[in-house]
């Protein structure tokens, strides 16, 4: 990429310093698992982003 923007790249990039570490399959798979459970009965019509908070920037 040429001439990126300082102040856009600085902005999209705010949260990045937030998150210390990447997520591991064994919380993939416990997402999964409480998904499939009878404790999340009473979630109907969302989105879940197991994505550390990345999706908040």
């Amino acid at each position: 990429m040429m001439n990126i923007d300082e102040f856009g790249m600085s902005d999209a990039t705010r949260g990045v310093n937030m998150m210390p570490k990447a997520g591991t399959t064994q919380e993939i798979a416990n997402i999964a698992l409480f998904l499939a459970s009878d404790d999340s009965t009473y979630l109907s019509g969302v989105t879940l982003a197991a994505d550390f908070g990345w999706s908040a920037y």
